[in-house]
Protein backbone atom coordinates (compact mmCIF):
# COMPACT_ATOMS: atom_id res chain seq x y z
CA UNK A 1 0.00 0.00 0.00
CA UNK A 2 1.47 3.21 -0.96
CA UNK A 3 1.45 6.53 1.95
CA UNK A 4 -1.11 7.87 -0.31
CA UNK A 5 -3.26 5.14 0.00
CA UNK A 6 -2.37 4.40 3.58
CA UNK A 7 -3.69 8.25 4.22
CA UNK A 8 -6.53 7.86 2.46
CA UNK A 9 -8.09 5.57 4.95
CA UNK A 10 -7.51 8.00 7.91
CA UNK A 11 -8.64 11.52 8.91
CA UNK A 12 -7.41 14.52 7.46
CA UNK A 13 -5.08 16.10 10.25
CA UNK A 14 -6.19 19.60 11.00
CA UNK A 15 -3.63 22.69 10.51
CA UNK A 16 -0.82 22.42 13.05
CA UNK A 17 -1.51 25.88 15.79
CA UNK A 18 0.49 28.93 14.86
CA UNK A 19 3.05 29.18 17.17
CA UNK A 20 3.19 31.77 19.72
CA UNK A 21 6.24 32.04 21.46
CA UNK A 22 9.92 31.19 20.36
CA UNK A 23 10.24 29.03 17.50
CA UNK A 24 11.89 25.90 17.81
CA UNK A 25 15.22 24.26 17.67
CA UNK A 26 17.16 25.35 13.78
CA UNK A 27 17.39 22.00 11.48
CA UNK A 28 20.96 21.94 11.61
CA UNK A 29 20.96 21.52 15.85
CA UNK A 30 18.68 19.28 15.34
CA UNK A 31 19.31 16.36 13.10
CA UNK A 32 20.24 17.76 9.59
CA UNK A 33 24.26 17.23 8.53
CA UNK A 34 25.82 20.02 7.80
CA UNK A 35 25.00 23.53 8.81
CA UNK A 36 21.94 25.43 8.38
CA UNK A 37 22.67 29.43 7.01
CA UNK A 38 19.57 31.35 6.95
CA UNK A 39 19.88 34.67 4.98
CA UNK A 40 17.41 37.21 6.37
CA UNK A 41 15.28 39.19 3.59
CA UNK A 42 16.71 42.02 2.21
CA UNK A 43 14.85 45.32 3.59
CA UNK A 44 16.21 47.29 0.56
CA UNK A 45 14.00 44.77 -1.66
CA UNK A 46 10.80 45.84 0.08
CA UNK A 47 11.19 49.54 1.36
CA UNK A 48 11.63 51.06 -1.88
CA UNK A 49 7.88 49.64 -2.60
CA UNK A 50 6.28 51.04 0.26
CA UNK A 51 4.06 54.07 1.39
CA UNK A 52 6.74 56.61 2.66
CA UNK A 53 4.96 56.82 5.82
CA UNK A 54 4.95 52.67 6.04
CA UNK A 55 9.11 52.72 4.83
CA UNK A 56 9.91 55.15 7.71
CA UNK A 57 8.60 52.61 10.40
CA UNK A 58 10.10 49.74 8.79
CA UNK A 59 13.46 51.72 8.37
CA UNK A 60 13.58 52.15 11.83
CA UNK A 61 12.53 48.67 12.62
CA UNK A 62 15.04 46.77 15.39
CA UNK A 63 17.37 44.08 13.12
CA UNK A 64 16.55 41.65 15.52
CA UNK A 65 12.92 41.66 14.96
CA UNK A 66 13.16 41.84 10.94
CA UNK A 67 15.68 38.98 10.99
CA UNK A 68 12.06 37.42 12.24
CA UNK A 69 9.57 38.95 9.88
CA UNK A 70 7.70 36.55 7.57
CA UNK A 71 5.02 39.01 6.14
CA UNK A 72 4.02 43.11 6.03
CA UNK A 73 0.65 43.60 6.16
CA UNK A 74 -0.98 47.02 5.04
CA UNK A 75 -4.69 47.17 5.97
CA UNK A 76 -6.77 50.22 5.15
CA UNK A 77 -7.70 51.66 8.41
CA UNK A 78 -6.46 49.66 10.66
CA UNK A 79 -2.99 48.89 12.48
CA UNK A 80 0.32 48.20 10.44
CA UNK A 81 1.45 44.76 11.37
CA UNK A 82 4.30 42.56 11.04
CA UNK A 83 3.70 38.84 10.72
CA UNK A 84 6.89 36.73 12.92
CA UNK A 85 7.83 33.51 13.48
CA UNK A 86 6.20 34.10 16.99
CA UNK A 87 3.03 35.76 16.07
CA UNK A 88 1.55 39.20 14.72
CA UNK A 89 3.06 42.27 15.85
CA UNK A 90 2.18 46.31 15.67
CA UNK A 91 4.23 48.78 14.63
CA UNK A 92 4.14 52.42 15.36
CA UNK A 93 5.02 55.12 13.47
CA UNK A 94 8.56 54.89 14.66
CA UNK A 95 8.76 51.00 13.97
CA UNK A 96 8.67 50.36 17.52
CA UNK A 97 6.47 47.01 18.62
CA UNK A 98 3.71 47.81 20.18
CA UNK A 99 0.28 45.65 22.23
CA UNK A 100 -1.43 48.97 22.35
CA UNK A 101 -3.39 49.14 19.41
CA UNK A 102 -4.45 52.80 19.89
CA UNK A 103 -0.33 53.12 19.70
CA UNK A 104 0.24 51.79 16.06
CA UNK A 105 0.58 53.23 12.60
CA UNK A 106 -2.61 53.16 11.34
CA UNK A 107 -2.73 52.59 7.36
CA UNK A 108 -4.43 55.25 5.25
CA UNK A 109 -6.32 55.14 2.10
CA UNK A 110 -3.06 57.20 0.74
CA UNK A 111 -0.65 54.24 1.74
CA UNK A 112 -2.60 51.07 -0.08
CA UNK A 113 -2.56 53.35 -2.91
CA UNK A 114 0.87 54.44 -3.14
CA UNK A 115 2.41 51.04 -2.58
CA UNK A 116 -0.19 49.78 -5.06
CA UNK A 117 1.46 52.28 -7.87
CA UNK A 118 4.84 51.32 -6.70
CA UNK A 119 4.33 47.70 -7.02
CA UNK A 120 2.68 47.74 -10.19
CA UNK A 121 5.25 51.05 -11.35
CA UNK A 122 2.20 53.12 -12.18
CA UNK A 123 0.58 50.69 -14.22
CA UNK A 124 -2.09 48.74 -12.96
CA UNK A 125 -3.37 47.27 -15.90
CA UNK A 126 0.23 45.98 -17.46
CA UNK A 127 -0.40 43.99 -14.29
CA UNK A 128 -3.90 42.48 -14.94
CA UNK A 129 -2.92 39.00 -15.36
CA UNK A 130 -1.33 38.87 -11.50
CA UNK A 131 -4.26 40.97 -10.20
CA UNK A 132 -6.14 38.09 -11.87
CA UNK A 133 -4.28 35.62 -9.47
CA UNK A 134 -4.28 38.27 -6.69
CA UNK A 135 -0.70 38.74 -6.38
CA UNK A 136 2.52 40.52 -7.80
CA UNK A 137 6.00 38.84 -7.32
CA UNK A 138 9.22 41.62 -6.77
CA UNK A 139 12.57 41.52 -7.34
CA UNK A 140 14.15 39.24 -4.87
CA UNK A 141 11.05 36.83 -5.32
CA UNK A 142 9.04 38.26 -2.41
CA UNK A 143 4.92 38.10 -2.95
CA UNK A 144 2.80 40.85 -2.58
CA UNK A 145 -0.74 40.01 -2.18
CA UNK A 146 -3.70 41.73 -2.78
CA UNK A 147 -7.26 42.10 -1.54
CA UNK A 148 -9.89 44.49 -2.52
CA UNK A 149 -13.42 44.45 -4.65
CA UNK A 150 -13.19 42.00 -7.46
CA UNK A 151 -14.45 42.78 -11.03
CA UNK A 152 -16.20 40.10 -13.02
CA UNK A 153 -16.43 39.14 -16.42
CA UNK A 154 -18.84 36.89 -17.63
CA UNK A 155 -18.97 35.66 -14.38
CA UNK A 156 -15.30 35.13 -14.17
CA UNK A 157 -12.44 37.40 -12.32
CA UNK A 158 -11.15 39.78 -14.30
CA UNK A 159 -9.01 42.22 -12.10
CA UNK A 160 -9.31 43.80 -8.76
CA UNK A 161 -10.18 47.49 -7.94
CA UNK A 162 -10.37 49.50 -5.08
CA UNK A 163 -7.57 47.36 -3.39
CA UNK A 164 -7.44 47.96 0.75
CA UNK A 165 -5.26 45.77 1.43
CA UNK A 166 -1.66 44.36 0.81
CA UNK A 167 0.99 41.21 2.23
CA UNK A 168 4.55 41.25 1.36
CA UNK A 169 5.26 37.61 1.97
CA UNK A 170 9.03 37.84 2.54
CA UNK A 171 11.40 35.72 0.84
CA UNK A 172 14.36 34.19 2.20
CA UNK A 173 17.48 31.84 1.23
CA UNK A 174 18.04 28.80 3.96
CA UNK A 175 20.89 26.90 2.69
CA UNK A 176 20.62 23.38 3.89
CA UNK A 177 17.53 23.25 4.72
CA UNK A 178 16.79 19.99 2.23
CA UNK A 179 19.83 18.01 3.80
CA UNK A 180 17.94 16.00 6.12
CA UNK A 181 15.85 14.66 2.75
CA UNK A 182 18.90 13.64 0.59
CA UNK A 183 19.14 10.35 1.32
CA UNK A 184 15.41 9.57 1.07
CA UNK A 185 15.53 11.37 -2.03
CA UNK A 186 18.56 10.05 -3.80
CA UNK A 187 17.71 6.70 -2.50
CA UNK A 188 20.30 3.48 -3.32
CA UNK A 189 21.33 4.15 -6.92
CA UNK A 190 22.90 7.45 -6.80
CA UNK A 191 20.43 8.95 -8.91
CA UNK A 192 17.61 11.51 -7.57
CA UNK A 193 14.36 10.16 -7.27
CA UNK A 194 10.94 12.41 -7.97
CA UNK A 195 9.59 13.55 -4.69
CA UNK A 196 6.86 16.12 -3.69
CA UNK A 197 6.75 18.09 -1.01
CA UNK A 198 3.64 19.37 0.59
CA UNK A 199 2.82 21.50 3.35
CA UNK A 200 0.04 24.86 4.01
CA UNK A 201 1.02 27.98 2.84
CA UNK A 202 3.75 29.23 5.13
CA UNK A 203 5.52 26.63 6.17
CA UNK A 204 8.31 26.63 3.81
CA UNK A 205 8.08 24.50 0.89
CA UNK A 206 9.47 27.12 -1.89
CA UNK A 207 12.29 27.45 0.31
CA UNK A 208 12.76 23.65 1.37
CA UNK A 209 12.44 23.26 -2.83
CA UNK A 210 15.30 26.03 -3.68
CA UNK A 211 17.70 24.18 -0.93
CA UNK A 212 16.71 20.84 -2.30
CA UNK A 213 17.22 22.00 -6.07
CA UNK A 214 20.38 23.82 -5.08
CA UNK A 215 22.03 20.72 -3.69
CA UNK A 216 21.09 18.55 -6.75
CA UNK A 217 22.45 20.81 -9.07
CA UNK A 218 26.08 21.48 -7.00
CA UNK A 219 25.98 18.08 -5.96
CA UNK A 220 27.25 17.36 -1.83
CA UNK A 221 30.88 16.18 -1.89
CA UNK A 222 30.91 14.97 1.28
CA UNK A 223 27.81 12.52 0.65
CA UNK A 224 29.89 11.51 -2.71
CA UNK A 225 26.87 13.08 -4.72
CA UNK A 226 27.89 14.51 -7.70
CA UNK A 227 25.65 17.53 -9.51
CA UNK A 228 22.41 17.21 -11.99
CA UNK A 229 21.12 19.48 -14.84
CA UNK A 230 18.18 20.92 -13.19
CA UNK A 231 15.51 22.41 -14.89
CA UNK A 232 13.56 25.03 -13.04
CA UNK A 233 10.13 26.09 -14.10
CA UNK A 234 10.13 28.97 -12.21
CA UNK A 235 5.61 30.16 -12.98
CA UNK A 236 5.84 32.82 -10.07
CA UNK A 237 9.81 33.85 -10.15
CA UNK A 238 9.31 32.91 -6.35
CA UNK A 239 12.25 30.56 -6.47
CA UNK A 240 15.06 31.73 -8.29
CA UNK A 241 13.70 35.33 -7.96
CA UNK A 242 15.24 35.96 -11.71
CA UNK A 243 15.76 39.42 -12.69
CA UNK A 244 16.17 39.64 -16.61
CA UNK A 245 16.39 35.92 -16.66
CA UNK A 246 19.38 35.99 -13.95
CA UNK A 247 18.37 33.95 -10.85
CA UNK A 248 19.00 36.21 -7.65
CA UNK A 249 18.25 33.37 -5.24
CA UNK A 250 21.21 30.49 -4.90
CA UNK A 251 19.49 27.38 -6.93
CA UNK A 252 22.86 25.77 -8.36
CA UNK A 253 25.47 25.99 -10.78
CA UNK A 254 23.86 23.40 -13.09
CA UNK A 255 20.42 24.86 -12.87
CA UNK A 256 19.08 26.73 -16.08
CA UNK A 257 15.25 28.30 -14.68
CA UNK A 258 12.61 29.24 -17.22
CA UNK A 259 10.91 32.41 -15.30
CA UNK A 260 7.00 33.72 -15.21
CA UNK A 261 6.43 31.13 -17.63
CA UNK A 262 3.25 28.79 -17.00
CA UNK A 263 4.45 25.52 -15.69
CA UNK A 264 2.92 22.66 -18.32
CA UNK A 265 4.52 24.34 -20.99
CA UNK A 266 7.73 25.55 -19.14
CA UNK A 267 8.44 22.15 -18.46
CA UNK A 268 7.74 21.04 -22.07
CA UNK A 269 10.09 23.65 -23.22
CA UNK A 270 13.15 22.42 -20.58
CA UNK A 271 12.81 18.85 -21.75
CA UNK A 272 12.90 19.60 -25.52
CA UNK A 273 16.20 22.36 -25.09
CA UNK A 274 18.09 21.44 -21.72
CA UNK A 275 17.57 18.00 -21.53
CA UNK A 276 17.12 17.93 -17.74
CA UNK A 277 18.33 15.22 -15.38
CA UNK A 278 15.42 16.99 -12.89
CA UNK A 279 12.83 19.02 -13.40
CA UNK A 280 11.34 21.52 -10.50
CA UNK A 281 8.02 23.10 -10.13
CA UNK A 282 6.93 24.91 -7.38
CA UNK A 283 2.55 24.34 -6.68
CA UNK A 284 1.23 22.19 -9.00
CA UNK A 285 -2.40 21.66 -8.79
CA UNK A 286 -3.62 22.10 -12.66
CA UNK A 287 -4.31 18.90 -14.81
CA UNK A 288 -1.92 20.01 -17.06
CA UNK A 289 0.43 20.39 -14.77
CA UNK A 290 0.30 16.84 -14.20
CA UNK A 291 0.53 15.81 -17.80
CA UNK A 292 3.37 17.53 -18.45
CA UNK A 293 5.10 16.79 -15.43
CA UNK A 294 3.89 12.76 -15.90
CA UNK A 295 5.69 13.04 -19.87
CA UNK A 296 9.12 14.33 -18.08
CA UNK A 297 9.00 11.25 -15.72
CA UNK A 298 8.41 9.32 -18.62
CA UNK A 299 11.69 10.84 -20.32
CA UNK A 300 13.52 9.25 -17.74
CA UNK A 301 14.02 12.89 -15.52
CA UNK A 302 13.21 13.08 -11.51
CA UNK A 303 10.25 15.53 -10.82
CA UNK A 304 10.49 18.10 -7.85
CA UNK A 305 7.46 19.53 -7.12
CA UNK A 306 5.35 21.27 -4.40
CA UNK A 307 1.68 21.05 -3.62
CA UNK A 308 -0.71 22.46 -0.83
CA UNK A 309 -1.38 20.54 1.75
CA UNK A 310 -1.43 19.72 5.58
CA UNK A 311 -0.72 15.60 5.15
CA UNK A 312 -0.98 12.73 2.61
CA UNK A 313 -4.76 12.48 3.45
CA UNK A 314 -5.17 16.27 2.31
CA UNK A 315 -4.20 15.07 -1.20
CA UNK A 316 -5.88 11.98 -1.05
CA UNK A 317 -9.24 13.76 -1.13
CA UNK A 318 -8.20 16.05 -4.18
CA UNK A 319 -8.61 14.00 -7.38
CA UNK A 320 -6.32 15.30 -9.71
CA UNK A 321 -3.15 14.72 -7.11
CA UNK A 322 -4.86 11.38 -5.97
CA UNK A 323 -4.41 10.54 -9.62
CA UNK A 324 -0.81 11.46 -10.54
CA UNK A 325 0.11 9.87 -7.23
CA UNK A 326 -1.32 6.43 -7.45
CA UNK A 327 0.13 6.91 -11.00
CA UNK A 328 4.07 6.31 -9.09
CA UNK A 329 4.96 9.43 -10.47
CA UNK A 330 6.21 10.45 -7.00
CA UNK A 331 8.50 8.35 -5.17
CA UNK A 332 9.14 10.31 -2.07
CA UNK A 333 7.10 12.02 0.03
CA UNK A 334 7.96 14.88 2.26
CA UNK A 335 5.49 16.67 4.52
CA UNK A 336 6.14 19.79 6.21
CA UNK A 337 4.51 22.09 8.84
CA UNK A 338 5.89 24.98 11.23
CA UNK A 339 5.07 23.01 14.36
CA UNK A 340 8.49 23.49 15.51
CA UNK A 341 8.79 26.55 13.39
CA UNK A 342 8.73 27.09 9.11
CA UNK A 343 10.36 24.11 7.53
CA UNK A 344 9.51 21.56 10.29
CA UNK A 345 9.55 18.24 8.24
CA UNK A 346 7.25 16.27 9.73
CA UNK A 347 7.53 13.00 7.84
CA UNK A 348 9.31 11.41 5.06
CA UNK A 349 7.96 8.52 2.82
CA UNK A 350 9.18 6.73 0.39
CA UNK A 351 6.98 4.43 -2.30
CA UNK A 352 10.33 2.54 -4.20
CA UNK A 353 11.45 0.10 -1.36
CA UNK A 354 10.38 1.23 1.61
CA UNK A 355 13.63 2.78 2.54
CA UNK A 356 13.33 5.66 4.38
CA UNK A 357 9.50 5.48 5.14
CA UNK A 358 9.27 7.73 8.03
CA UNK A 359 12.80 7.97 9.03
CA UNK A 360 12.33 11.37 9.41
CA UNK A 361 9.95 12.85 11.79
CA UNK A 362 9.75 16.23 13.39
CA UNK A 363 13.09 17.68 12.73
CA UNK A 364 12.67 21.17 14.07
CA UNK A 365 12.36 23.91 11.78
CA UNK A 366 15.35 26.80 10.56
CA UNK A 367 13.42 29.71 12.29
CA UNK A 368 15.21 31.43 14.86
CA UNK A 369 14.23 32.33 18.15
Amino acid sequence: MSPLDAAATQPALSAPPRPTGPAGPSVASAALPGSVTIRPPSRDEILSYLAPAVRRALERLGSDLWARAEEVRLRRGRPLSLVTNGGDVWLSPLGLPTADVSAAYQVTADDTQRTLSLVSQGSVYALEEEFRNGYVTIPGGHRVGLVGRALLENGHLRTLTHVAGLSFRLSREVRGAARGVLGAVIGRTGRPRSALIVSPPGCGKTTFLRDLVRLLSDGVPEMRLRGFRVGLVDERSEVAACYEGVPQRDVGLRTDVLDACPKAQGVFLLLRAMSPEVIAADEVGRPEDALALGEAAASGAAVLATAHGHSLSDLAARPMLRDIIRSGLFEVFVVLSRRRGPGTIETVETTADGSGSGAVSAVGGWARA
